[in-house]
């Protein structure tokens, strides 16, 4: 009900729209200049209102709505099992839930049933009153600003304003999400280290990762937590993967924009793009049934130890897969680089091949070094492939014919696997947050970089 509630509150919002603009228009009897705005704005001014107010009204009442019933069944629950823990009463909560809305609960009981019955009945009203509410303040909010339509209203000014603010507010969210995610790294990553007796040398610089091995009392093992073979891992398969896509995408990139034909750039340039629209794992079976096996049977025929699972396979067909990020990418900041700067290269007697790798390419580097960035992201990132092709174990070796494993991939393991959540989340959240600043790193020298490179080139 609530979707089309949405899509109720954007169709008056659209009403409300064209009745404010037709006003505005009629008001001005054919001589728009009397009007202080355009027509365009008194409609943009009510169709802000109109769907602001709807769709706040729709979220706040709703979420707080279904935060308030499932206290009150939350407070109802610890009444019925009292000196249970809180992950019992959130069973029976999650089980009733899962009755009321047809789905399959782990197990069925007198107080699952009526726990179910009040919460069908309260989701059913607050669907009911959350609609009512939503469309009727959007009703009344339209008809108001319908109402200010007027010659010398200035619905430019209010309708720039509200534009301002709502960008302002979708800045201040991205800000914020940011700095909550990683706070509640910080904290559960603070939790992890107090549980180790703070030996954050043994997380950073140990080479042994196990860290449910051992487990007693809820308290992990120094020695068990060392990170350095995951970090190798990723950083190998990284460097393996990035070998393969830079030279490859970027040369592809400057042959598409400088060599090619037009015609020849219409097609091979969305046939490249085509690999990006891959799903993962269609590369992690490619990297699992052909590469890896091949790399194998090379390796022995000419004298190499080589495993089933290895880096160089997940490095190779990973790198595949970021070609056509790195491509599309320099493509389009070689395209900008101005025709002025080819132009002064060649009447100073430059080949083309000069001119591309003295002139465009370090005007153009800023953007490539952004292409690159967003390609090693997107290798650290990958987990699939990993899985795949590479392996699971935590192995600590420089070799990238043997089985690696890379932090996203433990990450996965230890959230999926069967073990405690609330053991395993220790050493996730660490790796999380360590991985996080590794990244940051990254980006602060790549922006460097991007910037000392820039000004050589305004």
């Amino acid at each position: 009900m609530l979707p089309l509630t949405a899509i109720l509150i954007l169709g008056l919002s659209l009403l409300f729209f064209a009745l404010s603009r037709n006003r505005a228009i009629g008001l001005a009897d054919g001589r728009l200049a009397n009007l202080h705005s355009r027509p365009a704005y008194h409609g943009a001014y009510s169709l802000l209102w109109t769907l602001l107010t709807g769709i706040s009204v729709l979220l706040i009442v709703g979420l707080s709505w279904s935060a308030l019933l499932e206290a009150t069944l939350m407070a109802e629950i610890a009444a019925a099992l009292p000196g249970e823990p809180n992950i019992v009463h959130q069973l029976v909560l999650g089980d009733a839930r899962a009755i009321a809305t047809g789905g399959v609960a782990s197990q069925t009981d007198a107080l699952r049933e009526r726990i179910a019955d009040a919460y069908g009945a309260g989701e059913t009203l607050r669907l009911w009153v959350t609609a009512a509410l939503a469309t009727g303040v959007a009703l009344v909010t339209g008809y108001i600003t319908y109402n200010k339509v007027s010659l010398a209203w200035r619905a430019r000014n209010r309708a720039e304003k509200m534009i301002r603010v709502i960008l302002a507010a979708c800045a201040t969210v991205a800000i914020l999400t940011t700095i909550g995610i990683v706070l509640s790294l910080i904290s559960t990553t603070m939790e992890f280290f107090g549980n180790i007796g703070w030996r954050v040398d043994k997380f950073l610089f140990g080479t042994t990762w196990s860290p449910l091995a051992g487990v007693q009392d809820g308290q992990l093992d120094p020695d068990r937590v060392g990170a350095v073979p995951l970090f190798l891992g990723t950083f190998m398969i990284t460097i393996i993967a990035m070998l393969v896509a830079v030279p490859v995408g970027l040369f592809a990139a400057i042959y598409l924009s400088d060599f090619a034909s037009k015609r020849t750039r219409a097609w091979a340039k969305p046939l490249l793009e085509i690999l990006a629209g891959v799903p993962t794992v269609v590369y992690g079976f490619f990297a699992a049934i052909t590469v890896a096996p091949f790399i194998r049977d090379l390796g022995q025929s000419i004298g190499l130890a080589t495993s089933s699972s290895s880096a160089l396979a997940a490095g190779m067909v990973m790198g595949i897969m970021i070609i056509p990020f790195i491509s599309s990418l320099s493509d389009d900041v070689i395209n900008s680089v101005p025709q002025s700067l080819r132009d002064g290269s060649y009447g100073l007697g430059a080949t083309k091949a000069e001119t591309i790798r003295q002139v465009v390419l370090p005007a153009a580097l800023p953007g490539i070094v952004s292409a690159v960035l967003l390609g090693v992201s997107r290798a650290v990132g990958e987990t699939m492939i990993v899985v795949m092709a590479a392996g699971q174990g935590a192995n600590m070796t420089w070799n990238p014919l043997e089985a690696v494993t890379t932090v996203t991939v433990q990450i996965v393991m230890l959230y999926t696997g069967d073990t405690d959540l609330a053991t395993a989340s220790g050493p996730v959240f660490a790796l999380g947050f360590t991985l996080f600043c590794v990244t940051l790193a990254l980006n602060i020298l790549a922006l460097k970089i991007v910037r000392r490179y820039r000004e050589l080139y305004d």
